[in-house]
């Protein structure tokens, strides 16, 4: 039998929450002495740890109380449902941490997706996964960013905003122009110099974040023109389609 203490420096789990715990019957002690001392068997332990580690795998006291006076299937069954939320949590996860790494290799420095329609927020990041989830593209970026010093990067996002200034300036020809096309070729061989290697399916990626709506579209048109983030989307398909 170990003490309350004993317990609480072996599982590092303090006094008071074992106090806790004990008041709201989710582990009670096993024996409590005439004197008012908790005493805790090592099956308590046991049970001190599981809660311990459902915790962590994001159950509420109130499940874990549940979980642990559960049989086998209702157990499997509660589990089931934690990975499912767990695994759709991480899969929202890694499509934002995509999105924003896509943001840094075009030049975004800041995240914020207050700008991004929310109903469309699943889109962009299957557009994202396109783009960028061949980590060997990223890797290329950083390779290529690594000493660039803040202006030269700021310089570079000038550049990008200027190509997009040149595009408005040519909305009112055919998309498949040879101006418009050359537009696009132009761009591609852009990124490909100094960020990675811009391939026609990240090229095809950039374009549809570009007429996406969000913060995308409203800074490629607040500098080339109402229209000029889907002119670009349709200009890019038309190159890709023909190459």
């Amino acid at each position: 039998m170990k003490t309350v203490k004993e317990v609480s420096a072996l599982t590092h789990v303090s006094v008071r929450t074992l106090h806790y715990y004990d008041r709201i019957g989710l582990l009670k002690p096993t024996e409590v002495a005439e004197s008012g001392y908790r005493y805790y068997d090592d099956a308590a332990v046991e049970r001190l740890r599981w809660i311990g580690l459902y915790q962590e795998i994001g159950f509420s006291l109130k499940q874990i109380a549940e979980i642990l006076d559960a049989d086998d299937e209702s157990r499997n069954a509660l589990l089931r449902k934690q990975i499912e939320a767990m695994e759709e949590k991480r899969l929202k996860l890694e499509n934002r941490i995509l999105i924003a790494k896509g943001m840094e290799m075009i030049g975004v420095k800041t995240m914020n997706f207050e700008g991004f329609e929310r109903d469309k927020i699943d889109e962009y990041s299957a557009q994202a996964k396109l783009q960028w989830g061949n980590t060997e593209a990223y890797r290329e970026f950083e390779e290529k960013s690594r000493n660039r010093s803040e202006t030269e990067d700021r310089a570079l996002e000038d550049q990008v905003m200027d190509m997009f200034e040149q595009l408005g300036s040519m909305r009112d020809l055919p998309a498949e122009s040879e101006q418009v096309q050359a537009w696009v070729k132009d761009l591609q061989a852009f990124f490909t110099a100094n960020f990675y290697n811009c391939t026609d399916k990240i090229l095809l990626g950039l374009g549809k974040m570009y007429a996406g709506g969000g913060s995308f579209t409203e800074n490629i048109d607040a500098v080339g023109g109402k229209g000029t983030g889907a002119f670009a989307l349709k200009a890019i398909e038309i190159y890709c389609q023909n190459k």
